[in-house]
């Protein structure tokens, strides 16, 4: 086997490493942030391609468990930034779809049920971002989030999944035949080529962005306010008040709907993982057994912990004490069951379940605050 060169890693790192980070920027700088990791996702193997000898075939399936973790940063997001309770609900319901959707492919490899469980969820929530960023979101209407979410169901969605995953036609390789090269052709020699068309379409592309924003402009409603990118920089984010309040209503009881809601979401989450990872032979009940004490354990220590008056104040040492417990179940779990432990495969799950926890955890108090259990009950409809 060729050894990988240090330039190969180095561009593997980055790239990977930025794809793991740059969605824990989305709770903060959302539509940016989402945008990146859309456009990062597009074209990370053509980095590779590029830059690198290496061999991707196994990529594959990291890729798009990267793809289900930044969507579910993303919906955790929700529960910090979002004002509107329909809209909200909309982009639940389309999150989990979309999960159930990819569980039943990866279990049965029918790749029909990729195009009857679309991805609404990231456009959507494109969309309600685009909108915060000039107007108030609680001023739209259900009928406008409902045609929002059935127009980009149907118009862009479905169209998007047949053409990946029914036709499986890959953006890259009808790009370089459109530039009049093959699969196998090297992308500096056909871009070079192809200099004055590429411009040519560059230019096309700017025109008509410009000419559609100019249209848009002039038939959206007067902003409610001036451009805000960061999600702090919008005054409906909870006061420090109302956010012990949600924190209250969190810590009253531990089982409750939304431990099982973050059960269920873990586990879809890891589920799919564990069918993506080429080594994980761990079964669905094993899964969700596993996420169900790491999760249980987790709420119910921070339940101690709030009711005796300690908080964790910042959120990596909240993310570094749920991986350090993580951790501790899994070689507890070994040892109890004596099983070997894939070390590479378990220190995955515990990371990435420990982001989506800790951001759960943290934000989880946001939402409860505006809409849940007669807290504040700013309803936006």
């Amino acid at each position: 086997m060729d050894l990988i060169s240090p330039t190969d890693w180095l561009v593997f790192v980055l790239v990977v490493g930025a794809r793991f980070l740059l969605p824990l920027l989305i709770p903060f700088y959302p539509l940016p942030a989402i945008v990146l990791c859309l456009l990062l996702d597009g074209v990370d193997q053509t980095i590779f391609q590029v830059f690198t000898t290496l061999p991707l075939d196994g990529y594959q399936s990291y890729d798009k468990a990267l793809d289900i973790y930044y969507l579910t940063v993303a919906y955790v997001s929700t529960f910090r930034n979002w004002t509107h309770l329909f809209a909200f609900r909309v982009s639940r319901f389309l999150l989990y779809y979309r999960l159930v959707g990819v569980v039943l492919f990866e279990l049965t490899g029918l790749r029909p049920l990729l195009l009857l469980f679309p991805n609404t969820f990231e456009y959507f929530f494109i969309w309600y971002e685009a909108v915060r960023l000039w107007w108030n979101p609680r001023r739209l209407s259900r009928v406008a989030v409902i045609s929002a979410a059935a127009a980009i169901w149907i118009v862009i969605k479905l169209p998007q999944e047949y053409w990946i995953h029914i036709a499986q036609r890959d953006a890259t390789d009808t790009i370089k035949a459109l530039l009049g090269g093959g699969p196998e052709t090297a992308w500096g020699p056909l871009l070079a080529q192809n200099v004055l068309l590429i411009g040519v379409v560059v230019v096309a592309l700017a025109a008509l962005l410009w000419l559609a924003l100019r249209l848009l402009r002039a038939n959206l409603p007067r902003p409610d306010h001036a451009l805000r990118l960061r999600a702090d920089a919008h005054p409906d984010q909870p006061a420090a008040a109302d956010l012990e309040r949600g924190r209250a209503i969190r810590d009253a009881r531990i089982f409750d709907r939304d431990l099982f809601e973050k059960i269920a979401l873990v586990s879809l989450l890891m589920i799919i993982f564990s069918e993506m990872l080429p080594t994980s032979q761990a079964t669905i009940g094993q899964i969700i057994f596993n996420v169900a004490l790491f999760v249980a354990v987790i709420t119910a220590l921070s339940h101690v912990m709030a009711r005796r008056g300690t908080r964790v104040a910042s959120g990596i040492v909240h993310f570094v004490t749920v991986a350090a417990v993580g951790f501790g179940l899994v070689v507890l779990t070994g040892w109890l069951f004596r099983e070997t432990t894939n070390w590479f495969n378990a220190t995955i799950f515990v990371l990435l379940l420990s982001v989506i926890v800790t951001l759960f955890d943290r934000f989880q108090p946001n939402y409860l605050s505006r809409f849940e259990r007669g807290a504040l009950l700013r309803r936006s409809v």
